[in-house]
């Protein structure tokens, strides 16, 4: 069990768990409620909900990767719960993913 022991839930980690499976969720009921056609964007190649949503998890998780590489996952905040809880710089990667997700729903 030692070889698993990097694997830890924590919150990021349960909230993106979450939210995705919220995503998936969201994404089943439009498309029982509201089915659509393949439409055409920037790429010149037809796409669904699931494809631009496949696309922009490939994108989140590149994002994410170079985040780490290039800036690091230094504190950029503490805040003042129990002894103080550091909030990682990763957090701005994320928020960065979710504004490239927008792009990529609207334009792709």
């Amino acid at each position: 069990m030692e070889n698993f022991a990097w694997m830890a839930w924590t919150w990021p980690t349960a909230t993106f768990f979450m939210l995705l499976a919220a995503t998936l969720g969201v994404m089943t009921w439009l498309g029982a409620a509201y089915p659509e056609a393949e439409r055409i964007g920037v790429l010149r190649i037809p796409t669904t909900r699931g494809d631009r949503l496949f696309i922009s998890l490939i994108v989140a998780a590149v994002i994410h990767l170079l985040w780490i590489g290039v800036v690091g996952t230094n504190p950029i905040l503490t805040l003042p719960i129990d002894e103080g809880v550091e909030v990682s710089s990763l957090w701005l990667a994320t928020v960065i993913s979710l504004l490239s997700a927008g792009v990529i729903f609207r334009t792709v």
